[in-house]
């Protein structure tokens, strides 16, 4: 039996595209002689749809996508995933995966395992399964699997059962499993260990179908699997792209395609090392970053962006990604001088446009600035220069950006790292507007390390962007460092918080000041209600500010 992955890209409630898609690669499948093509999780509607199930017509809509694509079943099989109504007790829907072929349902298969943390909230929608049968086809046994269902074994014990342990007692021939499951920089390494685990468990064979592509903030990057029975590794579709391939299925249980990575080899990187590792992944950072941008434009009808260049690091690799994603053309830089910034800023901030070959403008803000501080005169009188003053500046340049952005249908790209944003060292409504957060769960080393990796072969960022101290420029001789601690030193301490979830003792047990620590803990959590107004963050990373981490606004917790 010949079984086929298409790996693609949806567009969340798009069923026309999402349907046309579909049946392209069944068609595709069928000059490659496959006898089951398997689609991902969710295939029909795009994952997740979140509360957009919660419709009736959307639900329609799903099961009127099913009747077109039978038609194309027709010789070959089509496992597609789609939300299922559920006519038992319980919650009105199941995530399932329907089994087309000879124009018919064969089989519809619903999800056990609904994670319900991080980005995910299945439980909130969808009834978890009341039973668990392989599907006979073609001579074959099937043991099919929903994302989430073979995720349940080793250190990581969500759930009290494996829809596979009761799986394996019908004697199934392959397990199937459809996926959506979202891209971090640890993940392709963890998603191996964790197919590989099943197949070292039951030891029959694995196909594994992932979704590809970015749904606002979640990057879907593909890199689905195909393992044989003893745990090698036999096929890899690649990373952040769509492709449709498979293997065949043997009679003895063996596969046609050579090992690509032996049983030998188990991937063992932890879900989240024990230090912050900027360079880990990096190009798989970078490709995220680039499909996010890439996707929320194309997904959102948009084509040209705008943000502010101000020849520091954040804003000249969020340039250099938006480039890369939407064509220099359609990426306009906006420079605006305060009377703080200094001309190396600017002469940074036009060369790397010069290099990267985007449009750019000059528009100083003292004008603006020196009315406001005249309009403003009155009230603030003769009080000291303070944070006041400093914030105008930013607000001013928000402002004016977003100006540009209404006048020609710019969307502005944000450019504040997660560093800032988890402690607050940003302007709301200034440095900190924009319609989609491009670094926003990069911390400033990682930032950096994209730096580097943007300039491996030439220099496309200018060496002193890269090897400059930060500043916001906003008062004279400003450096980052004079409101926070070293970037290599606050960086780890809000990795251990966020991504690791230590609390203060346990950090200060690595070795981090006491002091220094309960600082950074209390500024996180003060600045909550800056984040809570911010815009998606195209998320790469285990615990992402966003959907994925919710905390109260007005908790007095460490703060």
């Amino acid at each position: 039996m010949k079984i086929v992955l298409a790996q693609q890209n949806y567009h969340i409630g798009n069923f026309e595209r999402n349907t046309e898609k579909i049946i392209q690669a069944i068609a595709t499948a069928k000059t490659q002689g496959a006898d089951l093509i398997v689609f991902s999780e969710m295939s029909i509607c795009g994952y997740p749809a979140r509360d957009f199930v919660e419709f009736n017509d959307f639900i329609n809509k799903c099961y009127d996508s099913i009747d077109r694509i039978k038609e194309h079943a027709d010789g070959i099989g089509v496992l597609v995933g789609s939300p299922a109504r559920n006519n038992r007790s319980g919650k009105s829907l199941f995530n399932a995966a329907f089994l087309l072929y000879d124009k018919q349902i064969q089989a519809e298969i619903h999800k056990t395992l609904l994670p319900t943390y991080d980005v995910f909230d299945e439980y909130r929608y969808f009834e978890p399964a009341f039973d668990w049968q392989v599907i006979p086809f073609k001579g074959k046994k099937l043991a099919i699997t929903i994302c989430e269902d073979i995720w349940n074994l080793g250190d990581s014990i969500l759930y009290r059962q494996c829809p596979m342990d009761q799986l394996i007692q019908q004697q199934p021939d392959v397990m199937i499993n459809l996926s959506a499951s979202p891209f971090d920089y640890t993940h392709d390494e963890d998603r191996k260990a964790i197919v590989k685990s099943n197949v070292l468990k039951y030891g029959i064979p694995m196909f594994y179908c992932n979704a590809v592509g970015s749904q606002t903030e979640i990057v879907f990057d593909g890199g689905s699997l195909i393992f044989d029975g003893a745990g090698n590794l036999r096929k890899t579709l690649p990373l952040f792209e769509e492709a449709i391939d498979g293997a065949t299925l043997l009679d003895n249980g063996d596969l046609d395609v050579p090992v690509l990575e032996p049983v030998s080899r188990i991937p063992s990187h932890a879900l989240n090392p024990a230090t912050l590792e900027p360079e880990l992944n990096i190009e798989q950072i970078y490709q995220a970053l680039v499909m996010g941008i890439k996707d929320y434009f194309s997904k959102m009808g948009f084509t040209k962006a705008i943000l502010g260049s101000s020849g520091g690091i954040d804003s000249a690799v969020t340039l250099a990604l938006a480039c890369e994603a939407l064509g220099k053309e359609n990426v306009r830089a906006i420079l605006m001088p305060s009377p703080y910034s200094t001309e190396h800023s600017v002469n940074d901030a036009v060369q790397l446009s010069v290099n990267l070959g985007n449009p750019y403008d000059i528009v100083r803000i003292n004008d603006v600035y020196n009315s406001l501080l005249n309009t403003l005169k009155p009230i603030f009188q003769d009080l000291p220069f303070s944070l006041a003053e400093e914030n105008m500046q930013s607000r001013t340049r928000g402002n004016l950006l977003m100006a540009i952005s209404n006048k020609f249908g710019y969307i502005l790209l944000n450019t504040s790292n997660k560093s800032e944003l988890a402690t607050g060292y940003g302007t709301l409504y200034g440095d900190m507007a924009g319609g989609l957060g491009v670094l926003g769960d990069c911390y400033k080393l990682q930032v950096y390390a994209l730096a580097r990796y943007m300039n491996r072969n030439q220099e496309i960022i200018p060496e002193n962007i890269i090897t400059k101290a930060p500043s916001a420029e906003l008062r004279p001789e400003q450096k980052d460092s004079d409101s926070l601690p070293e970037y290599d030193i606050l960086d780890n301490i809000l990795y251990q918080y966020i991504e690791r979830r230590m609390g203060p003792a346990e950090i200060k047990a690595l070795g981090y000041d006491a002091a220094l620590t309960d600082r950074v803990l209390k500024l996180v959590n003060m600045n909550e209600y800056k984040r809570n107004q911010f815009c998606p963050i195209i998320r790469v990373s285990p615990k992402a500010f966003g959907v994925g981490r919710r905390v109260p606004i007005v908790g007095k917790y460490l703060s």
